[in-house]
């Protein structure tokens, strides 16, 4: 199954935060599973980190692409589809970042792994 995986997620991962379900992580640590992450979840990582609400053990360009290399995870572009999703979302949920990402798993068809239930009020399935 393909699993997109939301920003938290990622960094709950790779950081072994008890925050993240025992569910999301034998989702993410199952071999079977393509793991994906969005583009928008690097960009929404820079910024965290320029504010200074986001620190990394190394450099973010040393450090992402090893974290998705050793666990397997497979980055997700932006299509101009997914961008165009966005138009059609309520606005349940302002965040755009999270809009994006609905959006992404609404077009293509793979369910989101994230604690926030705010994605429920969409039309994806979010795992937790």
């Amino acid at each position: 199954m393909r699993l997109l995986l939301d920003t938290h997620t990622f960094l709950w991962f790779i950081g072994d935060d008890s925050r993240l379900s025992s569910v999301a992580r034998n989702l993410i640590e199952d071999e079977s599973n393509e793991i994906v992450l969005s583009i928008a979840s690097l960009w929404e990582m820079a910024i965290k980190i320029s504010l200074g609400k986001l620190q990394l053990a190394t450099p973010f360009e040393e450090f992402i692409p090893a974290q998705l290399t050793s666990n397997g995870i497979t980055l997700l572009n932006i299509t101009v589809p997914q961008a165009a999703g966005i138009i059609a979302l309520p606005f349940h949920h302002r965040d755009p970042f999270d809009r994006l990402l609905i959006s992404q798993a609404v077009v293509e068809r793979i369910p989101i792994v994230s604690a926030d239930v705010i994605f429920d009020a969409y039309p994806v399935t979010r795992l937790w």
